[in-house]
């Protein structure tokens, strides 16, 4: 579960983007929001944010195992960039990959945000560790 209280099951992805290119046929998807709060732990000047890392790379496994199935998946986009104001949450809840320390206003690349990166570089995750 997320901070919020949320279920964590990555292979709804697939199921939701295998019933999205059946049911609707549309020529192109771009996921436009995927993310979840998790808690930051701060640690030598760094947000180790594992869990952060291991729900991304899950959801991003199932979106290529949906691609690999012939679903048209164009885009990934992580919600969200910088941690930011929630609705109903106001500050509690952290999404970014990058830390904002709000008083301040200091931002700290978290571990997600390097992983992130890497992942951008490569062109993709690694689907099999």
């Amino acid at each position: 579960y997320t901070d919020m209280g949320w279920e964590i099951y990555a292979p709804g992805l697939y199921d939701l983007l295998l019933r999205l290119q059946r049911d609707y046929a549309v020529p192109n998807i771009f996921i436009s929001e995927n993310g979840a709060a998790m808690s930051d732990e701060l640690g030598n000047g760094r947000i180790h944010d594992t869990r952060r890392i291991e729900y991304l790379r899950e959801h991003m496994v199932q979106t290529h195992r949906a691609i690999q199935a012939g679903v048209p998946v164009r885009g990934y986009l992580v919600w969200s960039l910088l941690d930011n104001f929630e609705w109903a949450y106001g500050y509690s809840m952290r999404f970014g990959l990058v830390y904002v320390d709000f008083k301040t206003q200091q931002r700290i690349i978290k571990d997600s945000g390097l992983w992130y990166a890497e992942v951008i570089r490569q062109n993709g995750v690694a689907v099999s560790a």
